[in-house]
């Protein structure tokens, strides 16, 4: 595993959106925008509801590749960006409390979220960081 510097931890804490890969059966990518943030030092987390797609494609193939835009332009005047290259692992439950806790990111502090009673237990995703890339201070 590879250290998330904190460049990267913050892009990764703040309200920008991932585009998270998945790789289907037969190899093409599928690609989901998910909410995201950190579990420890290491790990990026997302939660799902129900057992999407993405959620089928990981425990198949535990491949996955996440990009963030950064919101911000290097010297060159490029728009920064990070991109994780990782091995995902999905544990279920706990995904209606990790939604909580990143919809005072994406939505405001005081949301409720997901707007439902009684929502299902879900799914986390937990990736692995293997390589860091992208444009920004993190990619070396």
């Amino acid at each position: 595993m590879v250290a998330l510097p904190e460049s990267a931890r913050s892009v990764l804490e703040s309200a920008a959106l991932g585009h998270l890969v998945t790789l289907e059966p037969d190899g093409r990518p599928q690609v989901s925008l998910v909410w995201v943030g950190l579990d420890g030092d290491e790990e990026v987390v997302a939660a799902h509801l129900p057992e999407h797609r993405k959620i089928r494609n990981m425990r198949r193939d535990p491949r996955v590749v996440l990009s963030i835009e950064a919101g911000s332009r290097n010297s060159m005047g490029l728009d920064e960006y990070v991109v994780i290259h990782g091995r995902a692992r999905i544990t279920e439950g706990g995904a209606p409390e990790l939604l909580q806790r990143l919809a005072h990111v994406y939505l405001g502090p005081d949301v409720k979220f997901p707007p439902m009673d009684d929502p299902p237990p879900g799914y986390i995703t937990h990736i692995a960081v293997e390589r860091i890339g992208g444009v920004g201070h993190w990619a070396g």
